[in-house]
């Protein structure tokens, strides 16, 4: 089954955000600043790139938007970053209404609704496990009922940790939270155009059957200074230095390599 995911990377859209602007212009002046779009490349690189890089069935396709206007550096260091990964997808797009272009970006990916498919949504400073991709198409399985008697079916996996990143390395506490976005799939029924970019991930319940696993952590969701939720920017929760065999599960579900993130966060 088709697997698709989308991963909007610094898009000038037309709402979709929670810092709100008035104008395109203004948009884009804050988007492209270069303290954040650096800040976007580092978190990026440390936490998106390695888990997909990794995943144990390699069978998806990673579609990263961006708006046609990225600046070219920015433009080639993306490319040189996803450059060798053929599940990645660069997709420029001009300034357009948020749901509106994803979901036509999704849809041209996915082609014809003759046969179901997969699809998930991921923010350029997170990370899913490496087994996220083939987790998603067991769940296929697991769910066998609920899918055959619905258009649409999402797959929440509610374990992971939030965390910082830095030069002195990664800070971290394990949570459990429902529909946090990151982890999140769904299954979209032959026939049906939806897609996951449809729905607030907090309310994607209220929609469809949820299938949730609360079992290993799936999940780490970076708390950094351009995150786009004001929650996650103002967040006190206390983070503490990954203790050795933690630093071991980052690298084994994650493929999160605490010395990489030192070297990278830590660059000129």
């Amino acid at each position: 089954m088709q697997v698709i995911g989308l991963c909007r990377f610094s898009y000038p859209a037309y709402g979709g955000f929670q810092i709100e602007h008035d104008t395109i212009e203004e948009r884009r002046q804050y988007l492209y600043n270069p303290a954040r779009l650096e800040e976007r490349f580092r978190l990026f690189e440390t936490t998106t790139l390695p888990c997909f890089k990794e995943q144990t069935d390699e069978d998806f396709r990673l579609l990263i938007v961006i708006g046609e206007c990225l600046p070219k550096p920015a433009f080639d260091r993306l490319h040189d970053l996803t450059a060798g990964m053929k599940q990645v997808k660069i997709v420029a797009r001009e300034p357009m209404r948020q749901r509106r272009v994803m979901k036509e970006v999704i849809n041209a990916e996915r082609g014809t609704p003759d046969t179901p498919c997969l699809q998930f949504r991921h923010d350029d400073d997170d990370a899913v496990s490496v087994d996220f991709i083939e987790r998603l198409r067991g769940a296929l399985e697991d769910g066998r009922g609920l899918i055959e008697k619905s258009r649409t079916v999402a797959i929440d996996y509610n374990s992971g940790f939030l965390a910082r990143f830095g030069p002195d390395g990664i800070l971290a506490k394990q949570k459990f939270q429902p529909l946090l976005g990151v982890a999140l799939g769904m299954y979209v029924r032959e026939g049906c155009d939806q897609t996951i970019m449809n729905f607030g991930h907090h309310r994607i319940g209220n929609f469809m059957p949820v299938i949730s696993y609360p079992d290993a952590p799936m999940w780490v969701r970076t708390l950094n200074q351009f995150n786009d939720s004001i929650h996650a920017r103002n967040n006190k929760v206390e983070l503490l230095p990954l203790p050795p065999e933690q630093e071991g599960e980052f690298i084994a579900r994650f493929a999160i390599d605490q010395d990489a993130v030192r070297r990278v966060h830590s660059a000129g």
